[in-house]
């Protein structure tokens, strides 16, 4: 059976451990995590970037942040992961959802206007796939309505977006805040973890002191104060530096895990777009102001029922396949909360698309071949 997703090593992962454990400091912000934090700033250039146990705790973080209190309207995709809207919901805020796109499960950037109101606090777009949203106008609009903007950019590592002028942003580096995700199934991962980006610098030493359980702890470690106490609030969301020497050795191998993936998704693409040409289904879209960073290999499935019979489909032929999101304006816990807008493009996507195995060490022609059988 080809597996949906594999988890890479680069063969480093283990001696860095060793050296970690090695250092006599293996809680948070040790060496590792230290020696991350440089890499992510000075190769995407965001002005200060913090390691958590998650992207969900770097969604809280955010949250936080932003001071996010009850009545408070946060606008987002509602074909997204429950951790995007949990971060806010724990506050106490208002979750209004937008629709996705025709073209892209990405946020329908257009109807974002329409959603807002006097108690609008911030945007948070998801960059699905790795794919861009439209970050002028987004950002466009958050400015003219004063609120901030922080970047889901979960599976968008070393991705970017294409501004109006023609220059090259990596995402989580635009919005306000943002957040990113190295559990297992990212290009790189560390199992479980994940990391605030900040791109404000109102906001780092408040991030630092959340971060450490609303203390100043950090600012003692360096030397800044000769004693640390609860000064704020906050939870314990830096991870062991075990988690960040894992991570070391993923971002050391960047560029060589980068270039298979792309590589296998362009061998998906060509080989299928004959038969999405032909109406089958159809195939990722990447805009003109996107970049890909092969996150994710997608079909979209013209009904419900031929979704199901690709996958069974491809079970028949030993290769794994899962659908993605459930539209959370529709979940058992947020539906009577929801404002009653019908959001079809994100029932669509909730319906139809399936995602195909995508690993460094994936062969995926065997994939190929069992989709040219499909009798639909």
């Amino acid at each position: 059976m080809i597996p949906f997703n594999k988890p890479y090593l680069t063969g480093k992962e283990g001696h860095y451990i060793y050296q970690a454990v090695l250092s006599g400091k293996i809680s948070g912000d040790g060496i590792f995590t230290k020696k991350c934090h440089e890499i992510f700033e000075s190769r995407w250039g965001f002005l200060k970037c913090l390691l958590s146990t998650s992207c969900t705790d770097a969604l809280e973080m955010a949250a936080l942040l932003l001071n996010i209190k009850e009545g408070d309207e946060i606008i987002m995709p509602s074909y997204t992961f429950v951790s995007t809207a949990n971060a806010f919901v724990l506050r106490g805020a208002k979750i209004v959802f937008c629709d996705s796109r025709k073209d892209h499960p990405g946020m329908d950037e257009d109807a974002i206007e329409s959603l807002i109101t006097p108690r609008t606090k911030a945007i948070v777009p998801v960059h699905y796939a790795g794919v861009a949203c439209d970050m002028d106008k987004i950002m466009s609009i958050a400015n003219k309505y004063n609120i901030w903007v922080v970047e889901d950019a979960a599976q968008a590592i070393d991705s970017y977006y294409i501004n109006n002028s023609g220059f090259r942003q990596p995402l989580g580096s635009i919005g306000t805040l943002a957040a990113f995700s190295f559990h297992e199934t990212k290009n790189i991962m560390s199992g479980e973890g994940g990391m605030l980006a900040i791109n404000n610098d109102l906001f780092i030493e408040r991030a630092e002191i959340i971060r450490e359980k609303g203390t100043n702890r950090s600012k003692f470690f360096r030397g800044q104060v000769d004693k640390y106490g609860w000064v704020d609030i906050g939870s314990s969301f830096l991870p062991s530096d075990i988690i960040a020497a894992f991570l070391f050795a993923q971002l050391e191998n960047l560029d060589d895990i980068q270039t298979k993936r792309k590589k296998i998704w362009d061998t998906y693409y060509e080989s299928l777009k004959p038969l999405a040409d032909k109406g089958l289904f159809s195939m990722p879209v990447i805009p003109d102001y996107a970049t890909n960073n092969s996150h994710m290999f997608y079909l979209v499935a013209n009904t419900p029922s031929e979704r199901t019979h690709i996958i069974n489909h491809l079970k028949n032929h030993n290769v794994s396949t899962v659908f993605h999101y459930q539209s959370l304006h529709k979940s058992a816990f947020y539906h009577n909360i929801h404002d009653g807008r019908s959001l079809p493009e994100t029932d669509r996507y909730t319906d139809c698309l399936l995602r195909l195995p995508l690993f460094y060490e994936l062969s995926p022609e065997p994939v190929i071949d069992a989709i040219h059988t499909l009798n639909i």
